[in-house]
């Protein structure tokens, strides 16, 4: 496998985000979308100019996706929704509600499958339960919960070549498999183990290689893994806490966040919950999926 990156990783937003969160590329308005979920904030930025546009966001948005149609498919603290940037604000129109019953859960991580629904993975807000769900938004506006027995959901991604995708339950610091078409989730199992020193597993993409990109919370790295799992590449960051990641043509986005860091770790680390673009030796995002509904 040839090595992917060219050289270290460029903060090119250093807005402090508490939680950042959620890197999604719009290729119909060419800037990268991405989240600050504890500060109910949602960016877009312009990677030529570093032209940032800022939002707010009530609520606690999660993760976004494209949708055929126009705007964005989105998860916030116990439901999904539409989600327009009109005019210099955001617009939302709420689709369906879930987990009215664990009013301590809030979704987390999400992203858009090759068949045109959208998942997302609930957590308790407080990190204390083991009380998280992954959920599928169909097409049709219906939510379907796939998988339960999380404490803090990630990802998903989703390998189209091989049929299947995969979850994070970062506080067990273990990656899932399934096979999966997108809509549908079979034999799930533990594909990657970490312990001691590694780092939290947190946000991931798979690339146009079959290879899984992951973030590792407290690990200050994002990390390269072959399709069998094999560790191929080390991106260190200089935050402790990477999100998630998402590819633009050559062009690596990390996201970052500041959460629960002490003003002694912050001086040590200050563009901590910043956004970081790494360069690619080649082109290596697949095709983004788009929401059906």
């Amino acid at each position: 496998m040839k090595k992917a990156l060219t050289g270290e990783a460029e903060c090119i937003a250093p807005v402090g985000a508490v939680l950042g969160e959620g890197p999604l590329w719009d290729p119909r308005a060419g800037k990268l979308v991405f989240l600050d979920i504890k500060g109910e904030r949602i960016f877009r930025i312009d990677p030529e100019t570093r032209a940032l546009e800022n939002y707010a966001v009530p609520g606690m948005i999660s993760a976004v996706g494209l949708r055929e149609s126009g705007g964005y498919v989105a998860s916030w603290r116990n439901g999904f929704t539409r989600l327009f940037i009109e005019d210099g604000a955001v617009k939302q129109t709420p689709i369906v509600t879930v987990e009215a019953d664990q009013p301590t859960n809030r979704f987390n991580d999400g992203k858009v499958d090759p068949k045109g629904g959208f998942w997302a993975g609930t957590m308790d807000d407080d990190e204390k339960e083991v009380s998280g769900s992954w959920w599928r938004l169909a097409p049709d506006g219906r939510a379907q919960k796939k998988d339960t027995g999380f404490k803090v959901t990630n990802g998903p991604a989703f390998d189209q070549t091989r049929g299947r995708m995969f979850l994070t339950d970062s506080a067990a610091q273990t990656i899932f498999t399934a096979e999966s078409d997108g809509a549908t989730f079979e034999n799930k199992r533990t594909f990657l183990q970490f312990g001691k020193g590694d780092g939290y597993p947190d946000g991931m993409e798979v690339d146009c290689e079959g290879c899984l990109w992951v973030a590792f919370w407290a690990g200050s790295a994002v990390r390269r893994f072959s399709p069998d799992g094999e560790l191929l590449e080390t991106l260190p960051l200089p935050v402790r806490q990477p999100t998630s990641v998402a590819f633009a043509g050559d062009r690596l986005f990390i996201t970052s966040a500041k959460v629960g860091l002490s003003e002694e770790r912050l001086k040590e680390a200050p563009l901590s919950g910043g956004l970081f673009m790494a360069q690619l030796a080649r082109p290596l995002g697949a095709e983004t999926a788009l929401f059906r509904g």
